[in-house]
């Protein structure tokens, strides 16, 4: 398992720093965030970057070429994620193609997977994953219903935090058609249309001012072909798209802890207090180079997860022990780093000024994302004890 990009792996991450810095600075995500406050962009990003990326073959990266895609893996997304951290960059790659599209091709039929996979490589439509109903991360505790009636199925509940979900065309729904909540067994996964009657979308605030929604399903009926995979037998499928987006989410954690550990450093090189730079106290190395320890050690389990993902001899408990291990270390770095980089700067730490209180928003919201520090390790513990 290897630790390092490749070298094309490497040069997709260059292409990516270089592209996102021109055209997506964190700068452009201050101003969407602004013109989000006073009623505009309420998708909560930039329709034409997202073009652009869709452009570049961003959006078929983790595919298999059958379906239209680059057959790139987990480890290329990674690079880009990586990247998209550091720039704080809104997009809906995330949502739509690591989660919505791996559910797709993992759980749909041919047919299903013909009338949205092209869809979704080329950016023509978007679908958002819509499984969490209580403020913590939990996909088995779903509790929406979907009834059997007719030739179809009735779907009623409320789905919370569903990722870039204003504006999606549809949504893929975790529904409960057996079982009780807490049991994996008894999930089923619909597609349902943004425009079914029935279906109410409202927009949710969060820390960082990115698209979340809440889903409201009103007795909204869909037809068997709505259905993904077996009834009932949804949560493999699901919980194996989560992971390949909890390490893409990992590395994003990365580079955005990575940009506000380089601003931090800089900071000490430059601000001067008693006639001198206040990086030459020693007080503020120790804690510098206990930042960077944390730094190297939540890389190397991100790029543990990333690989993972891409390794045929794993199996399923394997690639989700490694995946909850890089979402766990990455967002206890970034949990640490930022409390220190906001102490470093002092007083300027906490303003709107500096970009450190982007990051710090967007840190906050991509821990408590498919799963907090408390849900991975539990998870990581249970794996390993069903292991040995």
């Amino acid at each position: 398992m290897s630790l390092v990009y490749s070298e094309e792996q490497q040069l997709l991450a260059d292409t990516a720093a270089e592209f996102l810095m021109a055209k997506s600075p964190v700068t452009a995500q201050r101003k969407l965030r602004d013109e989000g406050a006073s009623g505009g962009v309420a998708e909560g990003f930039d329709a034409a970057l997202w073009r652009e990326m869709v452009d570049m073959g961003w959006s078929a990266i983790p595919f298999p070429e059958a379906l239209g895609g680059l057959e790139f893996g987990s480890k290329g997304l990674g690079a880009v994620f990586e990247q998209i951290g550091r720039n704080l960059s809104a997009s809906p790659l995330l949502s739509s193609i690591v989660l919505g599209g791996s559910v797709i091709e993992l759980a749909g039929t041919e047919a299903q997977q013909a009338e949205w996979m092209a869809a979704l490589i080329g950016g023509d439509k978007r679908i958002a994953l819509a499984v969490d109903e209580t403020p913590r991360h939990d996909p088995s505790a779903v509790a929406l219903r979907a009834t059997r009636e007719g030739d179809g199925y009735l779907l009623t509940g409320t789905k919370a935090f569903v990722a870039d979900g204003v504006g999606a065309d549809a949504y893929i729904v975790a529904a409960r058609t057996g079982g009780q909540p807490g049991e994996q067994g008894g999930i089923s996964l619909f597609v349902v249309a943004a425009d079914a009657p029935g279906v109410q979308v409202s927009p949710m605030k969060t820390l960082d001012s990115r698209n979340h929604a809440t889903l409201v399903l009103n007795d909204v009926r869909v037809g068997a072909a709505a259905l993904l995979g077996a009834e009932g037998e949804g949560f493999a499928a699901l919980d194996a798209a989560l992971d390949r987006g909890r390490v893409c989410l990992a590395a994003e954690l990365l580079g955005a802890t990575q940009s506000l550990f380089d601003t931090t450093v800089e900071y000490l090189k430059t601000r001067v207090q008693f006639d001198v730079p206040i990086g030459s106290f020693q007080a503020l190395q120790h804690r510098a180079a206990w930042c960077y320890a944390h730094l190297q050690l939540a890389r190397s389990a991100v790029m543990a997860g990333l690989a993972a993902m891409d390794d045929p001899a794993l199996d399923a408990a394997a690639r989700a022990r490694m995946a909850s291990l890089a979402k766990w270390k990455a967002g206890d770095a970034a949990h640490r780093i930022s409390r220190e980089a906001v102490q470093m700067h002092g007083g300027m730490g906490v303003t709107d000024e500096l970009d450190v209180g982007l990051h710090v928003k967007r840190i906050r919201v991509a821990q408590a994302s498919l799963g907090d520090g408390d849900f991975h390790v539990q998870r990581y513990g249970d794996l390993s004890a069903v292991e040995a």
